[in-house]
This record gives structure tokens, C-alpha cells and sequence, in this order.
């Protein structure tokens, strides 16, 4: 799902909010998520999971087309753990769609 897609949900399920309402709501949900991992905070959605930041060592890489070896700097990566009730409420949906999202995932 795409956040598109998302706020067309939103918007279809919530007959009573305008569809740019809906777009600022969500815009303003994920830049707020982002500013608090920007500043190093950590993000707790209880029972969805949280979002986080995972430091990175320096390594030295490789160009893909060239083989030269490019050194990378350290650097912070987002990182979500899901939580328990996410957890369960995936292992419920099936087999069926637990395949669609790891082919997704392998994509």
C-alpha cells in the first residue's frame, strides 16, 4: 500500500473527513515520526511497534559497475521492530498472506 493509497482509505472509511484533510493528517503523522528519529528519539506505537535508529559502522564497499573499493562512512539507518499484536495479527491472516507480503518483500 502506498501512502496514496493509504489516504484514499482513510478518506473512503471516513466519509465524515475531506480527502485533503486526510493527506494532512497523514503527511503530518510520518514528518512527525521523522523529526523524532532525526533528533535521535524513539517512536512507540503500542501494539503496531516502534521505530528507532540503528548505527551503522564505517566499511569499505564495492562499486557494483567498476569492483573499486569506495570507502562508506557510519551512518544512522531507520528501524522498525513490530509489535506483539502486529505480530499476531499477521501469523492469524494465513499462509496466502504471508506469501504475498514476502514476495513483495523479495521484490
Amino acid at each position: 500500500m502506498t501512502k496514496s493509497e493509504l489516504i484514499a482509505h482513510l478518506a473512503g472509511a471516513n466519509p465524515h473527513l475531506r480527502q485533503p484533510d486526510v493527506e494532512l493528517i497523514v503527511t503530518t503523522i510520518f514528518d512527525e515520526i521523522t523529526a523524532a528519529l532525526a533528533r535521535g528519539d524513539r517512536v512507540e506505537l503500542r501494539g503496531f511497534g516502534a521505530f528507532s535508529t540503528k548505527a551503522r559502522d564505517p566499511r569499505t564497499g564495492r562499486n557494483p559497475r567498476t569492483g573499486e573499493a569506495v570507502e562508506v562512512s557510519a551512518k544512522s539507518v531507520p528501524y522498525f521492530k513490530p509489535g506483539k499484536e502486529l505480530r499476531e495479527r499477521i501469523n492469524k491472516a494465513g499462509p496466502a498472506a504471508q506469501r504475498r507480503v514476502a514476495a513483495r518483500a523479495s521484490a
